[in-house]
């Protein structure tokens, strides 16, 4: 017996080739979250960041930070911060709050200076982060799979892209 066989008829209905009824999305995606692996959840999740029926990634991102916790807020800050270096700030409106947070330095911002943060600055710093390193998606799927009450915020067409995905991962397993 596979991890998703207790979902299994949750996954067969975002299996067909036709669009889901997203009506009981957020349950379903609840059902999934809690029985799937992590890393199952954020290929949904990046699946959803990649797709053409989705805003783009920082769009997403920024709605997600918008919703989220302090800590949340820096756990992703530092992401997209590694990803493109505190050289880039400057180069992004609105940048230079955001290093002058910092520092000047390499450390981390803690989940007090995050909440400190416009979701529009993030926004552009993850579309910008994307641009430099295609893998920030990946890393922020992984990132955001360890929060799927957070996830929710996107709402069902958004979580029927990642059942879909799960459920096609399941199908091939």
């Amino acid at each position: 017996m596979g991890i998703l066989d207790s979902v299994n008829d949750v996954l067969k209905k975002y299996s067909g080739s036709g669009t889901p009824n997203t009506t009981d999305a957020s349950e379903h995606f609840d059902q999934v979250a809690q029985a799937a692996p992590q890393n199952v959840v954020a290929e949904g999740l990046s699946e959803v960041f990649r797709s053409s029926q989705t805003p783009d990634f920082g769009n997403l991102v920024g709605q997600l930070f918008n919703n989220s916790s302090g800590e949340q807020k820096a756990g992703m800050l530092n992401q997209l911060l590694a990803s493109v270096g505190p050289g880039t700030l400057a180069q992004l409106a609105g940048g230079g709050a955001l290093a002058s947070l910092l520092g000047g330095t390499n450390k981390e911002l803690t989940p007090d200076q995050a909440q400190n943060v416009s979701p529009e600055m993030v926004q552009q710093l993850a579309a910008h982060a994307e641009s430099k390193d295609p893998s920030i998606v990946d890393r922020a799927s992984a990132f955001y799979a360890q929060h799927p009450t957070l996830v929710k915020t996107l709402g069902s067409a958004a979580l029927s892209i990642a059942l879909a995905k799960v459920a096609q991962r399941q199908k091939a397993a």
